[in-house]
């Protein structure tokens, strides 16, 4: 993917990384839990793993975004500025 930005705008390796590595930590957290709870509920893993994709896409993005936007009024307000949001120094 990374390959697939414009040139003058691709990201450092190091940065790339940071923005992939919290997606793979998200990813691999949510197929673990969606294992834990099959052997619990004796459910289906593919309709557990569809409802929990579906939560996620929905309301875990809302709750992130409602997050990040009292984070980043909060750091404005105190000026922060090595706690802004997408800055890696």
């Amino acid at each position: 993917k990374r390959f697939r930005e414009p040139k003058h705008e691709r990201r450092p390796w190091k940065i790339w990384f940071l923005d992939t590595s919290k997606q793979a930590i998200g990813m691999l957290f949510i197929h673990f839990i969606n294992v834990y709870l099959s052997d619990l509920t004796e459910e289906d893993p593919c309709s557990l793993y569809l409802i929990n994709f579906l939560l996620d896409a929905t309301l875990g993005m809302l709750l992130i975004y409602i997050g990040i936007r009292a984070v980043s009024s909060i750091v404005e307000r105190q000026q922060w500025d090595s706690l802004r949001f997408g800055e890696y120094g």
